[in-house]
């Protein structure tokens, strides 16, 4: 039984596929997932060192800025459909899960005109444009943020379904702290922030945390810091008895354990992760996000009182300080916001993905 997935451009609509595929194989061997995605895309690079197969095309964005260039966009859609139909000649699809972004677009449409019921996972809590105009026809829209559906048009048929976004679930029960802190040469005592913006890590947010480790961190907090590769060597210096510096955070689970408070962007599944290991946040949304979503996905979880949100111009060396030292003496906030973040974890989130669409697959 093959299963399309459609979704790419970047990891944060990528990631989300590759997990709820991984759990439709272990749910049932006689799937196949098989990815559709566009060569310029982050697929291009992660999809060939998977286990699945797939074929990307030469699809591009709507450029908005650039209208001249459209001609792209439409030459590089009738040459995906013709290799959709392509594809589905050799297998037609009993399902389609798509996760957004431009790489799914043309592949829904594929699917609308040619009757293969489809899902859609949204991430963020504004849904991007491709999962606002085709939820109509959607079966299910798994939500990442339940916010999201205040902003969704579906059908009479179509299900909306806060499933939580589709992570690696942290262990249960969870690793125990001080062993957590010990792997990492960190006392089992005072509190532990984690830093982090992305694979490629958070200029603004780096410059700032440069600046406050050299002024002096407060006392008993210690550092883990994951600056992104191409911003190591500028900060590597840093590095200290109180203060990990990493490029890179892999295997991420290993910080997660260790640390009471994250200073993180608002990616959707970044925060999914954070949630599913109960640690509060200091969210410092990306300002140059697709519709200001990163904005979006902060206010939703600092109203549930899971985080804190910092707009990167309010994100100073002294407001970064006194919020830091308000929380980490402030024992039962922390601990509110911790329980608030568990709450809006859904670490079994690929698990009900795959089960939606197998039954989705099943019924058709």
């Amino acid at each position: 039984m093959r299963i399309w997935f459609a979704g790419g451009g970047t990891g944060g609509h990528l990631y989300p596929g590759l997990a709820v595929a991984r759990a439709l194989v272990r749910q049932d061997e006689r799937v196949r997932p098989f990815f559709v995605g566009a060569r310029r895309g982050i697929e291009r690079e992660v999809l060939p060192t998977t286990e699945f197969p797939h074929r990307l095309f030469d699809l591009h964005p709507l450029y908005r800025q650039r209208p001249w260039q459209n001609w792209r966009t439409v030459r590089g859609a009738l040459g995906a459909w013709r290799g959709l139909g392509a594809l589905a000649a050799e297998e037609r699809p009993a399902a389609l899960v798509a996760t957004g972004g431009y790489a799914a677009g043309l592949a829904l449409a594929w699917a609308r005109v040619h009757g293969v019921p489809y899902l859609l996972q949204e991430q963020n809590s504004h849904p991007g444009l491709t999962t606002r105009f085709f939820s109509r026809w959607a079966r299910t829209c798994a939500l990442g943020f339940p916010e999201a559906s205040a902003l969704l048009r579906p059908g009479r048929a179509t299900a909306i379904e806060d499933t939580g976004n589709p992570i690696d679930p942290p262990p249960a029960p969870l690793p125990d702290r001080a062993a957590a802190r010990a792997a990492w040469s960190l006392p089992a005592g005072g509190r532990v922030l984690l830093v982090f913006g992305g694979s490629q890590g958070a200029r603004a947010m780096n410059a700032v945390v440069d600046a406050w480790v050299a002024r002096g961190l407060p006392p008993g907090v210690h550092v883990i810091w994951g600056t992104g590769r191409a911003n190591y060597e500028a900060h590597a210096h840093r590095e200290s008895d109180r203060v990990r510096v990493r490029a890179y955070l892999a295997p991420i689970a290993e910080a997660y354990a260790a640390a009471d408070l994250a200073l993180v962007r608002a990616g959707a599944m970044g925060t999914a992760e954070l949630c599913a290991w109960g640690v509060p946040m200091l969210l410092c949304p990306l300002p140059t996000a697709a519709a200001d979503h990163q904005t979006a996905n902060a206010r939703a979880l600092a109203a549930s009182g899971a985080g804190v949100m910092l707009l990167q111009q309010e994100l100073t060396v002294d407001r970064l300080d006194a919020e830091v030292r308000a929380l980490v003496g402030d024992a039962a906030r922390l601990d509110r916001m911790a329980a608030a973040a568990r709450a809006r974890g859904r670490p079994d989130a690929a698990a009900r993905i795959a089960a939606r669409v197998l039954a989705l697959a099943s019924a058709r």
